[in-house]
């Protein structure tokens, strides 16, 4: 017996007008099978009632009924394509964001193409007439997609096959015979091609920006590890020297109070001395008293006469008008032990000072001088790392860059973010200026150091006067006179420090500014005068110990 499979066949079930399985079958007097609508609208759309198929003609319009029997043929059909369908590898229900079958009732099989003339996307069962029928062959069939309307030329409803170059627009066949006529155009296939070369590059592109960026966030990453450990390190020395610091106060104050107190003691033992000999006094000058009183009383002349003589004699005493217990005990402890304090303050502050110098000679840069930026009277060694004053002015270009009023240089290299440090030795000399100015400063008129006019600097006269050229100048006491200056910029922190390199202590720092101008670094080797004729002399940055 066969079975059902082998009896239903989709050719069977499918109408002659929409070429598909029948929605609602009805039959026609000469036998044939249509879709109830699709008959409908075919003899709507004709003056004559005849069967689409034979051609027989109905003088009246046949009244229309569903035939019950194809119907439920239809239905079990319907049930046995989605029990394949469903139990087909290639087929599946639709999954959410995917394309799906515009004819599937039901259940609803995801696309396996879209017709672009037929505007519907079919799943594998229902897209077999196209594979089948000679007409629907010539279909445009494209891979699932949503919304083919889009694709559709809304001036002329064709698909959009072209690509008009000149207008950067698709178009379709009939756009080139009329305002795209003159454009060039080329086939979507083409324009796709080399569109799909261009995206490769691009992608290539993106992809190496995405690298680039991915490595720079794993360098940011990488600093910001690194800076963390700095700050733990900083935050643990700096806990421990101002534990050692609280320690050493508390210890001296502890041995300033023990002294204190030995001196109140030592004074309390030499008061009870005191006493005790004044009271050993008193008691014999009360019992003279008594001698004297018992005396006075009595009546025996002789006796009197002859006891006067040892009487009257005072009993021997001390001078005590100059002997007192001082009061003023701790004159000079108090300020020893402070001075003492200071002086292990001033010991760490050293240490603190020799690894802040340390840590800010990792930021050493290779400095050199720029002959564009020189003013005519100044003399630069080959190398471009020494400057100083000359009586003659060379005959040199003047262009913006160079300095006409102040025997100044720049150096070559500008900064306009991070840190960078570099070393200038001043040696033999009795006036300089050295620090960072802004690209754009003055270099023509009169110059006046200050930040508000774009310089950050230190300034040597006479020798021994140093200042940092503020506003107003403030005045340096340095304990010792500098032979080599550090020049330390922290761009973003909007701070420029100058360190005396061999005595490892902190000359001046400027703080809280912000940089918007690259930032150079500035030579200031002054006039000879006799005594100044030493350059000024970049030199090579050693580690501190």
């Amino acid at each position: 017996m066969a079975t059902s499979s082998s009896l239903l066949s989709e050719e069977q079930f499918l109408c002659s007008i929409c070429l598909d399985v029948f929605t609602e079958p009805i039959s026609t007097p000469c036998g044939h099978n249509f879709c109830k609508d699709c008959i409908t609208k075919y003899w709507d759309s004709n003056d004559l009632c005849q069967c689409p198929m034979c051609k027989e003609k109905f003088y009246r319009r046949p009244e229309l009924r569903i035939n019950t029997f194809i119907s439920e043929m239809v239905a079990q059909f319907r049930k046995l394509v989605q029990w394949k369908a469903t139990s087909s590898p290639g087929q599946r229900p639709a999954k959410p964001g995917e394309v799906s079958c515009d004819f599937c009732t039901g259940m609803k099989l995801k696309a396996l193409k879209s017709c672009l003339v037929c505007q519907t996307s079919y799943c594998e069962t229902h897209l077999e007439p196209h594979q089948r029928v000679a007409a629907l062959k010539r279909h445009k069939l494209i891979n699932p997609v949503e919304n083919l309307e889009d694709r559709m030329c809304k001036k002329h409803d064709r698909p959009l096959e072209l690509f008009c170059r000149s207008d950067q627009m698709c178009v379709c066949q009939f756009c080139t015979e009329t305002d795209h006529m003159t454009h060039d155009t080329v086939p979507l296939e083409e324009e796709y091609g080399e569109r799909k070369a261009q995206l490769g590059k691009i992608m290539a592109e993106v992809e190496q920006k995405m690298d680039t960026h991915f490595r720079k966030v794993q360098e940011i990453k990488h600093s910001v590890e690194l800076s963390k450990r700095d700050t733990e390190r900083e935050i643990s020395d700096s806990v421990q020297v101002f534990t050692d610091l609280v320690r050493s106060i508390e210890r001296s104050q502890a041995e300033l109070i023990e002294v204190i107190e030995e001196k109140q003691r030592a004074a309390e033992r030499q008061a009870e001395g005191l006493i005790k000999e004044l009271e050993q006094e008193i008691t014999e000058l009360k019992r003279r008293s008594t001698e004297l009183e018992q005396l006075s009383h009595t009546e025996d002349h002789l006796h009197l006469l002859q006891s006067i003589p040892s009487l009257c004699t005072p009993p021997p005493t001390k001078d005590w008008s100059e002997i007192s217990v001082h009061s003023d005990l701790c004159v000079g402890t108090v300020r020893r032990a402070v001075s003492q304090v200071e002086q292990t303050i001033m010991s760490e502050v050293k240490k603190l000072c020799v690894a802040e110098l340390k840590r800010i000679q990792q930021y050493a840069v290779d400095v050199t001088l720029d002959p564009d930026t020189a003013h005519p009277n100044l003399i630069m060694s080959e190398d471009r790392k020494q400057v100083k004053h000359g009586d003659k002015p060379h005959n040199l270009p003047d262009n913006p860059k160079r300095f006409v009023t102040c025997y100044c240089i720049l150096g070559m290299e500008g900064f306009s973010s991070g840190r960078y440090y570099y070393e200038v030795m001043v040696k033999g000399k009795t006036k300089w200026i050295l620090g960072v100015a802004r690209e754009s400063v003055n270099r023509k008129g009169q110059i006046t150091l200050s930040p508000k006019n774009g310089y950050w600097t230190v300034i040597l006269r006479d020798g021994s006067k140093y200042s940092a050229c503020n506003s107003p100048s403030i005045t340096l006491s340095l304990r010792e006179k500098p032979q080599k200056v550090g020049v330390f910029v922290d761009y973003e922190e909007g701070q420029v420090s100058f360190y005396d390199v061999e005595a490892r202590s902190l000359i001046y720092s400027y703080t809280g500014y912000t940089f918007t101008d690259k930032l150079y670094p500035y030579f200031f080797p002054c006039s000879n005068g006799g005594e100044n004729s030493a350059p000024l002399i970049i030199t090579p940055v050693n580690q501190t110990e």
